[in-house]
């Protein structure tokens, strides 16, 4: 008697299940959050972080969040709103080395009212220490901002409600001048070409997340 592989009959059934097609867009603040995010450490979200419809709230001192898949080259889109005079922010092309996770950071920020936003480097849109953002993509201080970051080889952009605010060349001359002139100069691969993951800061204040949705440039999903 001939034999059929479980696969052969979900064929004929019509149950195959659907794969994700090339570019397609990932959900990443679909409940339960432990099926995209673990803590730091590798365990379960702290309990701090709040799903509801839709919406990721930082509510107390939980720690930061840590993407469960990794992605080289991507487009990652999201809202975000900032307490009052609150700092955040996003991470990517995240890689852990002697124990501390390290990649770059899309800052999230009250420009307005918190210290960085004196310091060009360190304001909302840049990344983070190392490449400050272009004047025309000011973040609303009491609202919802939306943010986009692109991730192709060796160049990142960022946008910030609509405007391009960044644009970095990984490895340039400018590059190396502004790595080595911040915090990560010591760190050989920072935001260098290759996978990494995603991480959702917990840097002590109340902040909000939504729509927060990624699509792979490199391949399927």
């Amino acid at each position: 008697m001939k034999t059929q592989s479980i696969a052969g009959w979900m064929l004929v059934l019509g149950w195959m299940p659907v794969q994700a097609a090339e570019g397609e867009w990932k959900e990443l603040l679909s409940a339960p959050l432990v099926e995209n995010w673990t803590s730091a450490s590798g365990g379960a979200p702290g309990n701090g972080w709040e799903l509801k419809e839709g919406v990721l709230h930082r509510t107390g001192g939980t720690g930061d969040l840590i993407s469960v898949a990794d992605y080289a080259d991507f487009e990652l889109e999201f809202e975000w709103k900032i307490s009052s005079g609150g700092n955040s922010g996003v991470k990517y092309r995240l890689r852990k080395q002697k124990g501390n996770w390290i990649g770059p950071e899309y800052q999230v920020l009250d420009n307005e009212r918190h210290p960085n936003g004196k310091t060009p480097d360190q304001r909302a849109g840049s990344i983070y220490d190392v490449v400050e953002p272009k004047e025309g993509g000011q973040p609303d201080a009491d609202g919802w901002n939306h943010s986009k970051i692109v991730v192709k080889g060796d160049t990142i952009t960022h946008w910030l409600n609509a405007k391009v605010v960044v644009k970095a060349k990984v490895g340039s001359a400018s590059w190396k001048k502004m790595k080595k002139e911040s915090k990560f100069a010591g760190v050989d691969d920072y935001a260098e070409p290759g996978s990494g993951h995603f991480l959702i800061q917990d840097h002590g204040d109340e902040v909000w997340f939504r729509a927060m949705k990624v699509r792979k440039l490199d391949g399927s999903l």
